[in-house]
């Protein structure tokens, strides 16, 4: 069996291509679920790696979950509610949780239709691109279930409620284009340069100190939840420690020598 996940690193950049292209790359499967939770957990403990790209092989990004499975009540998709429910919680689910906590940048560069759990996990990344043939759809409805990959949180972040709305309640695909419009993806390329507007993306956020991003990032995440008076806490204690960091010092003295910075992740 080929791996669910191929990863291949160029640089401080790794691309994480979902590949199970014959059945437009579900993530429902047990080895998937356990690729992708794996990639993380290998840039989360390698401070040489600074953006991770996700994409997939073939025509489309994602169809999300195996509807084959579902018709036939296999994988995660068996058992009784009790036994589904659990399903859900050590199955699917373990991609947003992994996901959210990555702590380097993410990009989904979106390669064609990301579909129910497709749509969701490309909501999942930081960043998302699109090829021109690429389409979205918050479709559970379509098949008579509600998202449960955290689609209800994740979408009215990032296009606002009344889109989302829209989305989940009919089901019904966006285009690329819409996509761009209504901000759920910053570019929209060619399908041929894609791949490339991904790795331009990325370069310009590893230009970056490594360590600032990741706590920026974290920074970001906290945010989302967290009050004002915490997230102004935490900054601080951030900021002091990357105040203290070699490539603070770096980066302040690249600016007043007029040069570029070397960062060395310390």
């Amino acid at each position: 069996m080929s791996d669910p996940v191929l990863i291949e690193r160029t640089g401080d950049t790794v691309v994480w291509t979902l590949n199970h292209p014959e059945a437009r790359n579900p993530i429902s499967e047990a080895a998937t679920i356990d690729a992708l939770e794996d990639a993380v957990t290998a840039v989360n403990r390698d401070p040489s790696v600074r953006v991770a790209i996700l994409t997939g092989k073939g025509s489309a990004f994602s169809s999300g979950g195996n509807i084959k499975h579902m018709r036939e009540k296999d994988g995660m998709f068996a058992g009784s509610p009790a036994e589904l429910r659990q399903g859900y919680r050590h199955g699917i689910q373990r991609i947003p949780k992994a996901l959210y906590h990555c702590e380097i940048p993410t990009i989904a560069a979106v390669n064609g239709p990301a579909i129910g759990a497709g749509c969701d996990l490309t909501l999942m990344c930081d960043m998302r691109i699109a090829s021109s043939t690429a389409k979205f759809a918050e479709s559970f409805v379509k098949v008579g279930i509600i998202p449960g990959d955290g689609g209800s949180w994740l979408l009215p972040r990032v296009i606002g409620l009344a889109r989302a709305s829209e989305m989940a309640f009919t089901g019904e695909p966006i285009d690329a284009q819409t996509a761009l419009d209504w901000g759920m993806v910053s570019a929209v390329v060619a399908p041929e340069d894609l791949l490339a507007a991904a790795h331009d993306l990325a370069t310009r956020v590893s230009a970056n100190p490594p360590h600032a991003l990741r706590m920026t990032k974290l920074l970001l995440r906290e945010g989302q939840h967290q009050s004002l008076e915490s997230i102004l806490e935490l900054s601080a204690a951030m900021q002091a420690i990357a105040h203290h960091t070699n490539d603070h010092h770096e980066a302040v003295a690249a600016m007043l020598d007029h040069r570029p910075p070397r960062f060395c992740g310390r």
